[in-house]
């Protein structure tokens, strides 16, 4: 099981980033959960398989197609998260 924090900034707020990053991680079976922060940037934290997880960190580092992701942050974090959700504006 691996769970990871991501932080993605770039143009990744008013481009449907959240609502497609659930979706990415729903399809892969991944729990945690996405928000966007007060200074522009996207924050997340997916746990799962290894395969799911970095899978889903693919596809934040391109984003929808609208975004324009300039770096994604990855860390280890601690998990323990039962599903999926979008949480508020942080």
């Amino acid at each position: 099981m691996a769970t990871r924090h991501l932080s993605i900034t770039g143009r990744v707020q008013g481009v449907g980033f959240r609502f497609y990053f659930e979706r990415t991680a729903r399809q892969h079976g991944v729990r945690g959960w996405v928000r966007n922060r007060r200074d522009g940037s996207v924050e997340a934290v997916v746990e799962g398989d290894e395969a799911a997880v970095s899978a889903v960190i693919e596809w934040a580092q391109r984003g929808p197609r609208n975004a324009t992701v300039d770096a994604v942050t990855v860390s280890e974090v601690d998990g323990g998260y039962a599903d999926f959700e979008v949480r508020p504006t942080e």
